[in-house]
């Protein structure tokens, strides 16, 4: 019998073994290109590993064209200037230095067209990877310009490879949120941050014009991820960390302005604001708007357009609106016709439901502070609450019910709402018009908070006690509904269950030691068992 093959465990490798073998041998090939010239053709073997569909060498040849790419810039072997085509190097009249610096040129752009690629991967951590070799290189371009730039206005900054990276980012068919959130490390730098702005807004104006303004989820959603990342200095001291060092008139750059970033930041925003946009993204916005995008805006009265808009929308859209409109009017002296009628038309059962209630009562708080509103606006206010306050829950009643007495306090000439005198031939029904649109026609002077009354019999003792204090004389100082304005249910049952016990109550009496015998003998005296 023929013996039996001997197994050749030496050329057996397993994938650990097999992936530092080719770690080694790129990190040689580079060493090989950076010694000699002569190796100049061993870069196609690392572009070649850099399509391969393995994720560690894909990282691995990632990291090896870093190190490659980033020496040639230090050391300026890349041809300088507009690049000519690769079939023109061949052609009589170039020295072999020029040939090997376009070869090599040429090859730097193969590897960063294949690294934009590579932000489509399917595996995060390659995108990662790529997106860091990418920012390596606009740092290198950035010291060691292959390019000859507008020096007045941008000078010394990759602005086409930032843009070709935010095009990339900004996807229409993937979601880069991830990667995106990685990509924030380099927003902190003032000049990549300002050029980042702008190649947001071209990329926007280039992709909805295409589209003719069509939604576009995906696509949206991650313009809007990355802007919501963007956050301008308040001070133009705070412009300090740059990504490219510029020596010579780094004081007449427009990165280095603060109202430059402003000015950006704001044609960025309103460049993505004035396209048709998903109802769940115009909440996302409104949610940020009055403390991440209008502190940061050069001219924030030009969002009066898209407020306003969002407050006749209706719902939650408008409650998030107020925020907004509520800094225009503060500290912009907006003037916003019917305000306080589409305020008054808001108010719907479905307001003590929203995840937002605390916001919008907060707000309607300010908004119904000043003493020089009208006796029947406030009026209307009040009593459209109490009626509303018929269904609401008990965690929206103990703020509703606070909320109508300031308004009394506020306003004396309310009064009459609680105080109603009654005569002999007056209508039982209730004159108030809860359908009208406009407070001053609703007839809310002519009725009475006889809602109020009504909760007096709630269900829930805290509600019942709160609604009772109406019957006495209201008090000058305000109540505090900061306190109740995020009240949920289990609050509400945690803090009932928490009460203390009444304490048992001591009685005097005599305990019985037999039937009939007890209490002083008296029932032993006229009665008896046989």
């Amino acid at each position: 019998m023929a013996p039996a093959k001997k197994r050749n465990v030496i050329a057996a490798k397993t994938p650990e073994q097999s992936g530092k073998r080719a770690k080694i041998d790129l990190n040689t090939k580079v060493e090989n290109v950076l010694e000699s010239r002569k190796n100049a053709n061993d870069v196609f073997d690392i572009l070649e590993i850099l399509e391969s569909r393995k994720e560690k060498d894909v990282v691995n040849a990632v990291n090896a064209c870093s190190k490659l790419f980033c020496t040639l810039l230090e050391k300026k072997e890349l041809f300088l200037g507009k690049l000519p085509k690769e079939e023109d190097a061949s052609s009589g009249g170039l020295s072999a230095e020029e040939k090997y610096r376009m070869f090599m040129r040429h090859r730097y752009n193969s590897c960063v067209e294949m690294l934009l690629e590579q932000l489509n991967h399917e595996l995060h951590c390659v995108k990662e990877s790529a997106l860091c070799c990418l920012m390596k290189f606009a740092a290198g371009e950035g010291e060691h310009p292959l390019e000859d730039l507008d020096w007045n206005e941008h000078f010394s900054f990759p602005r086409e490879l930032i843009q070709a990276v935010v095009d990339r980012l900004l996807s229409k068919t993937t979601d880069n949120s991830l990667l995106i959130s990685r990509f924030q490390e380099f927003l902190e730098m003032e000049d990549v941050r300002y050029y980042v702005m702008g190649s947001i807004r071209d990329n926007v104006g280039k992709v909805m014009d295409k589209n003719k303004g069509a939604l576009l989820p995906v696509y949206q959603n991650n313009v809007f991820t990355l802007m919501s990342n963007v956050s301008v200095p308040s001070e133009e001291s705070e412009l300090t960390n740059f990504m490219i060092k510029q020596e010579d008139k780094h004081e007449d750059w427009k990165a280095t302005k603060l109202n430059e970033h402003k000015r950006t930041f704001e044609k960025m925003w309103l460049g993505f604001l004035k396209y048709k946009l998903p109802s769940n993204m115009y909440k996302k916005i409104l949610v940020i708007l009055h403390d991440s995008i209008l502190p940061n805006m050069s001219k924030p009265t030009l969002m009066i357009d898209f407020l306003t808009a969002a407050y006749e929308v209706g719902g939650a859209i408008s409650l998030l609106a107020l925020n907004g409109l509520f800094v225009l009017i503060h500290q912009h002296n907006l003037d916003y016709p019917d305000f306080y009628k589409k305020l008054y038309n808001l108010l719907e059962p479905s307001v003590f439901h929203v995840k937002y209630r605390a916001r919008f009562f907060h707000l309607a708080n300010l908004f119904l502070s000043s003493s020089h509103l009208p006796v029947y606006l406030v009026a209307a206010f009040a009593k459209r609450l109490a009626r509303l306050a018929l269904t609401a829950p008990p965690t929206a009643l103990l703020l509703v019910l606070p909320f109508i007495f300031n308004l009394i306090r506020r306003h004396p000439s309310c009064r009459i709402l609680v105080h109603k005198p009654s005569t002999e031939d007056e209508s039982v029904e209730d004159p108030y018009l809860m359908d009208e649109e406009d407070p001053a026609q609703c007839r809310a002077l002519e009725s009475s908070l006889w809602e109020i009354k009504t909760l007096q019999k709630h269900y829930h003792p805290d509600v019942a006690k709160s609604a009772v204090s109406i019957n006495t004389p209201l008090s000058k100082q305000e109540q505090d509904i900061s306190e109740v304005l995020d009240m949920t249910t289990y609050e509400l049952m945690e803090k009932d269950l928490k009460k203390s016990r009444t304490k048992s109550v001591p009685l005097e009496f005599e305990i019985a030691t037999q039937l009939l015998n007890g209490g002083g003998d008296v029932l032993g005296q006229h009665f008896c068992l046989e």
